[in-house]
C-alpha cells in the first residue's frame, strides 16, 4: 500500500524521569512489606502501629460530627492552606504541654509528616546542597533529600546518638544547609539523644549558624525513664528549629495528620510550598482529628498504648540473645517502635533474611538507612505490631532462620 505521505506516528514510549530520581532508590522497608502479606507472615519489618489499639469508634463519632448538619458545608469544601484553625489549637496546646510553646499561628498541617520533610526539602535545598543526618537515619528522610538534589553527610555517632562536637568541622567543611536529627527513639536505632547533648547541639547550631529539623513521630511512646526536652526548646536553637510531628503512631496513620512548627522567617515559603503540593490536607480528615482531640482523653490513649507495647518490647528484647547469633549486639529503647541489631562480623542482613523469608518471617537489613558507606550486618526489628506470643513465634523461627544461613554459609 502506497504511503499516505503524513508524519510518521509519534513513538509511544514514555517521557524520560527527572534526573532527580535517578540516584533515589525504592523503598525496600515498602517492598518488603508487600512480600509479608500473605497470612502467616510475621513481620517485623514496618513500623506499624497496632490495629487493636485504634480507636475506632471514637473516630467514627468524630467523623459524624464533621459532617452533621451545620458542619459539612466547611469540612467537606477546600479550605485554608495553614489547617484547620481547631486542629492547629489543639497541636499547639499538645506541643506547649509537652515543653515547647507554642502559637497555634506557628504550626502548618500537612498529609503526614513525610509532606513536612518534603516541603522542607523544597524550600530549603538546592541541588548539590549538603544535609547533615545521623548515622543510620531515618530511610524516607534520605529519600526526600536524595530527591531534593542533596549531598547527605552522616554526623558521627554512637550509643547515645551524634555528637555534637563533631559538628563545627563538618560545617566547616561540607557548608550544609541544615541538619536532620530524630533525637527521640530514634527510627532506625531506637536510641534517645540526652540532654546534654541536646543542649550542647543547640548551642553548636548558634554558633555556626546550622538549621535544625528535628523530627519526632515517636516522643508520646515512651515506656520507662523520663521525657527529654525537644531541642527546639532549648536556648540557642529556638529561632532555628523546624519541629515535626504526626497522629500517626499515637491514633491512627491513615489519617495523614501531621505538621511542622517553624519560625516566623520561614513559614511563608512553606505555605506557598504546600500550595503548590496540594493546596491543603484533607478538610474531613482534619475536621475529625480535631473533634478527636477535643473529645478524646489523649493522654489516657497514649497511656493504653504504651500499656500494650512495653510488654511487647520487652518480649523482643529479652529473647535476642538466644535468638541471633552469639557476638550480636542490640538497642534497648526507652520507647518507640524499634530496636537496632549489629549481627557479628562477616554476616550479610540481606542473605539472612532470605532464610527467614523461608521460615515466613521478616525483618529490615540496616544497609539502605546508612546514607554513605552501608554496614550490611545490620537490621531493624519493630515490635509494635504483634503480640507477645506472635513475637515467641517470630523469633523461633528467625533462630531457625540463623541455624539455616550458618548452615549455608
Amino acid at each position: 500500500m502506497a504511503s499516505s505521505g503524513g508524519p510518521s506516528p509519534l513513538s509511544a514510549a514514555p517521557p524520560a524521569a527527572a534526573a532527580r530520581l535517578r540516584d533515589v532508590a525504592s523503598s525496600p522497608v515498602r517492598e518488603i512489606l508487600a512480600l509479608t502479606q500473605r497470612p502467616g507472615v510475621i513481620s517485623f519489618a514496618g513500623g506499624l502501629p497496632a490495629p487493636e489499639l485504634f480507636d475506632a469508634p471514637g473516630l467514627r463519632a468524630a467523623f459524624a460530627a464533621a459532617l452533621a448538619d451545620g458542619q459539612f458545608g466547611r469540612t467537606l469544601q477546600y479550605s485554608t492552606t495553614e489547617g484547620d484553625p481547631a486542629l492547629r489549637t489543639a497541636v499547639a496546646a499538645r506541643l506547649g504541654a509537652r515543653g515547647l510553646p507554642t502559637d497555634p499561628e506557628d504550626i502548618l498541617i500537612t498529609s503526614g509528616s513525610q509532606q513536612a520533610l518534603t516541603l522542607i526539602a523544597a524550600v530549603l535545598i538546592e541541588p548539590g546542597d549538603t544535609v547533615l543526618v545521623e548515622e543510620p537515619s531515618y530511610l524516607a528522610a534520605l529519600q526526600c533529600f536524595q530527591m531534593a538534589g542533596a549531598r547527605v553527610v552522616p554526623v558521627p555517632c554512637d550509643d547515645d546518638g551524634l555528637d555534637p562536637e563533631a559538628i563545627p568541622a563538618l560545617v566547616r567543611r561540607e557548608r550544609p544547609k541544615l541538619l536532620y536529627t530524630v533525637p527521640t527513639f530514634h527510627n532506625p536505632t531506637g536510641r534517645t539523644l540526652p540532654l546534654e547533648r541536646r543542649a550542647a547541639l543547640a548551642q553548636v547550631a548558634a554558633r555556626v549558624g546550622l538549621w535544625i529539623v528535628e523530627d519526632d513521630p515517636y516522643g508520646e511512646l515512651r515506656y520507662r525513664g523520663e521525657p527529654v526536652p525537644h531541642v527546639a526548646s532549648l536556648p540557642g536553637a529556638e529561632d532555628r528549629t523546624i519541629a515535626l510531628s504526626t497522629l500517626s503512631k499515637v491514633l491512627v496513620p491513615g489519617l495523614r495528620i501531621g505538621w511542622l512548627r517553624a519560625p516566623a522567617a520561614l513559614r511563608r515559603a512553606l505555605v506557598v510550598a504546600k500550595q503548590a503540593a496540594d493546596l491543603h490536607t484533607s478538610t474531613i480528615d482534619q475536621a475529625a482529628a480535631a473533634h478527636w482531640l477535643a473529645s478524646c482523653d489523649l493522654d489516657a490513649h497514649i497511656a493504653g498504648l504504651c500499656a500494650v507495647y512495653a510488654p511487647r518490647r520487652d518480649a523482643l528484647v529479652g529473647a535476642l540473645g538466644d535468638t541471633l547469633p552469639e557476638g550480636s549486639r542490640w538497642t534497648r529503647p526507652d520507647g518507640g517502635m524499634f530496636v537496632w541489631v549489629r549481627l557479628p562480623d562477616g554476616w550479610d542482613a540481606d542473605e539472612l533474611l532470605k532464610a527467614a523469608l523461608e521460615r515466613e518471617v521478616a525483618f529490615v537489613p540496616g544497609w539502605p538507612f546508612f546514607p554513605q558507606q552501608p554496614d550490611r550486618a545490620t537490621l531493624r526489628l519493630s515490635f509494635t505490631s504483634h503480640s507477645e506470643a506472635e513475637i515467641a513465634t517470630g523469633l523461633d523461627r528467625l533462630r531457625a532462620a540463623v541455624l539455616d544461613t550458618r548452615r549455608r554459609a
